[in-house]
């Protein structure tokens, strides 16, 4: 745990991506989990189509919100199915409060360290999962869209590799898949709220930035893999056509 906090993880594995919702004075905080939403859905779908806020604390999710349709409601509202079943809604009216609420407002008991490691999904060197490469191997199959939910979106525009200098003499260039990242955000996710959309070169990053949190920082080393992982991202330079 303190080898993955010194490169970007922050405490288990299982907490990578996990999210803490404020406490109500009536039942425990919602602690949701990425990994149990992304082995099935896209980032894109929440983050665009549903309109998950980025930041947090970002989009005001009530019972209120979630009961007439918005938020964790566009999707758990006992009617969108998903594999054939009913997902059941948030925020529905329960005699019992173990019966809906304690379903999410249940904290963390453990539950999330077992489900995480018990996924039959590859692992990097910290022993979390490797989405890409699950994505890759077909072992996870991430919806993009939802019937009542999304609209399909247009083919992707910009598909090559391209290439980022380094600007340090002893680390290799990046090679940013634009294909690869797409799978999951799309491109709505990334521009233009994190990266404008200008002509090469007219942004300029640094490791620094990244590390606080910003361009690729929004999602490495939060919810997508750890920056611990150079070589991922630093690799030989590719060529324009």
């Amino acid at each position: 745990v303190a080898l993955a906090a010194a490169f970007g993880i922050d405490g288990p594995v299982h907490q990578y991506g996990q999210v803490v919702l404020q406490k109500s004075r009536t039942v425990p905080a919602v602690v949701f989990d990425h990994f149990r939403h992304r082995a099935r859905f896209t980032c894109r779908l929440c983050h665009v189509d549903v309109g998950f806020a980025m930041a947090k604390g970002g989009s005001g999710i009530t019972d209120a919100t979630n009961r007439k349709g918005f938020h964790c409601g566009a999707c758990h509202n006992g009617k969108t199915l998903f594999q054939g079943k009913p997902i059941f809604a948030a925020c529905a009216p329960a005699r019992d409060l173990d019966e809906i609420c304690r379903r999410c407002h249940g904290g963390d008991d453990g539950a999330a360290l077992r489900d995480y490691a018990a996924l039959p999904l590859p692992r990097g060197s910290f022993g979390e999962v490797d989405w890409q490469q699950a994505e890759e191997e077909g072992k996870i199959h991430p919806l993009d869209l939802i019937e009542g939910v999304s609209v399909p979106r247009p083919a992707l525009r910009m598909d090559r590799d391209v290439s980022i200098a380094s600007q340090g003499a002893w680390m290799t260039n990046v090679k940013f898949s634009h294909r690869k990242h797409a799978v999951w955000n799309g491109c709505e996710v990334c521009h233009p709220e994190i990266f404008p959309s200008t002509k090469a070169g007219a942004v300029k990053f640094t490791m620094f930035q990244i590390v606080a949190g910003e361009s690729c920082g929004v999602c490495h080393g939060k919810v997508a893999f750890a920056l611990a992982y150079c070589d991922r991202c630093h690799v030989k330079p590719v060529r324009f056509p």
